[in-house]
């Protein structure tokens, strides 16, 4: 697209501003590189100013220094939750086996592989447009993406070979989730936030069953908040693993990381 005058620029760094957009500058600079025309750029700032997660305008979100493709419709990856790849590519360079369950976009999944030089990667969601999305973003290292209940969804043959579960389950307590901000709780689906009455259900479900599916040595990886750090712990351990937490003050991220004995 030719450059716009800089009163156009300033026109959509104002729309962005008016409607409530913090960082409307640099919004702008992504809308504006995205676009292809001047017509595109005035319908993603309409929809911007709608409400619409300024990834789902965009279509893409920067994940771990990936484009990661996002639909509207699918859980946009947080950047904090680049601190559990880091984890796992620490605790398991050289995993030969990767799962990504409760995958949304695929966008651990895409980076655990990118990072791990393309090992198995298997990915996994419940919600048919996640399992879409995530397909696109895996394609480049040959990821599979299957769609089912978590542990449910997976081939049989992957029990016992996993070296490294990643696991961004929906960890935000039922009666919360209308407190969340208006683009997560209006545009992302339900299923990939509500986590049940104390946030955790899903994390106890995962770590009951992880261990038959972990190889030897293996490692899951949950990520959930500050207050129910240690909750997720005891969940952990009730279960078999040998658990501990890592915590990121600097990405406010709180990662349960569980091996199997």
């Amino acid at each position: 697209m030719p450059p716009l005058s800089p009163d156009s620029v300033d026109s959509v760094v104002s729309a962005l501003r008016s409607a409530g957009c913090v960082f409307a500058e640099d919004e702008a600079e992504l809308i504006l590189s995205t676009a292809r025309t001047p017509d595109e750029v005035a319908v993603m700032v309409d929809r911007r100013v709608a409400g619409l997660p300024l990834e789902h305008v965009v279509g893409w979100a920067r994940f771990h220094g990936l484009r990661v493709h996002v639909e509207p419709g699918v859980f946009v990856p947080r950047r904090r939750t680049e601190f559990l790849v880091d984890r796992a590519v620490a605790l398991a360079p050289g995993a030969r086996v990767v799962v990504d369950l409760c995958c949304g976009s695929g966008a651990v999944g895409a980076a655990l592989a990118a990072a791990l030089g393309a090992p198995e990667l298997h990915a996994a969601d419940i919600d048919p447009a996640a399992v879409r999305c995530a397909r696109r973003n895996v394609a480049p290292y040959s990821g599979r993406v299957h769609e089912g209940d978590l542990f449910a969804a997976l081939p049989e043959a992957l029990r016992g070979r996993v070296d490294v579960l990643a696991a961004n389950v929906p960890y935000v307590p039922s009666e919360e989730v209308g407190l969340l901000p208006s683009e997560a709780r209006d545009h992302e689906p339900l299923v990939a936030l509500d986590g049940g009455a104390d946030g955790l259900d899903l994390v106890r479900r995962v770590a009951g069953d992880a261990s038959s599916w972990l190889a030897p040595g293996g490692c899951l990886l949950v990520e959930t908040s500050e207050r129910q750090a240690r909750s997720a712990v005891e969940a952990f351990t009730r279960a078999g693993l040998e658990a501990r937490l890592a915590v990121s003050e600097e990405m406010y991220a709180h990662v349960v990381i569980g091996f199997r004995h």
